[in-house]
């Protein structure tokens, strides 16, 4: 977009969108390093939570595997929503392909837990569950939603971004601290909402293992021997 900075290597442009997020990366690793290496209350109450929201979502014996990942999406957008508001920087994931590529990261997290919790041969024939005329629409189902994880993250901060702007015009200065709470508190809803669906999507794929995974395994299971009269 007009008056973002960038980067020029040659023929390869790494733009602000792309050099904000390995930043946001960056600064997640820190604090990261940070917490475990020091006591942070902040850090504790935030893990607590994110475990609390995970634990509801997933089955028990999968919290702790998709945790890490959940917790960290949370993050990762939360930061990257709030670089709007450092003067001179805009959101990330104001940036389709920022928000595109969070996307895809969802879509392959939830085949990938799916596939680990019950094997790639139980967890494609869910596919074809009930009947394997519903393929295609499961199919079209994976497509749309993650169109709509990217389309609706990157939706609400360019729309967040450009409303502020025009008020900023209009009314000068004059609003400043009620814009910034808005955009926090923008910011939090739109994170919690992202991993929120990427959560429920990869408990979906994992409830869908395990209960084709238990399906298997009891058909598998040679019946008992009938017992023969005297």
């Amino acid at each position: 977009m007009d008056g973002e900075f960038a980067i020029h290597l040659g023929a390869l442009s790494l733009r602000e969108p792309l050099l904000l997020s390995v930043a946001v990366g960056a600064l997640l690793l820190a604090l990261a390093f940070a917490w475990r290496h020091g006591s942070a209350r902040a850090g504790e109450a935030a893990y607590t939570l994110m475990r609390d929201a995970v634990a509801e979502v997933v089955p028990a014996d999968d919290v702790d595997h998709v945790l890490p990942f959940v917790g960290t999406l949370w993050l990762f957008v939360l930061m990257a929503n709030l670089l709007g508001l450092v003067p001179g920087l805009s959101s990330p994931t104001r940036d389709l392909s920022v928000t595109g590529a969070l996307a895809l990261i969802v879509f392959a997290a939830v085949h990938v837990y799916g596939i680990r919790a019950a094997g790639w041969r139980a967890y494609l024939r869910h596919y074809l569950s009930p009947s394997p005329i519903l393929l295609p629409f499961h199919l079209i189902s994976e497509v749309t939603r993650t169109l709509a994880l990217a389309i609706r993250l990157f939706g609400n901060m360019m729309s967040l971004e450009m409303a502020a702007l025009l008020v900023l015009l209009v009314a000068g200065l004059l609003v400043p601290v009620p814009l910034l709470l808005l955009h926090v508190i923008e910011a939090l809803v739109q994170a919690y909402i992202f991993g929120m669906l990427a959560l429920i999507y990869i408990g979906s794929a994992l409830e869908a293992s395990h209960a084709r995974a238990a399906q298997t395994s009891s058909s598998s299971e040679p019946s008992p021997p009938s017992q023969e009269s005297a």
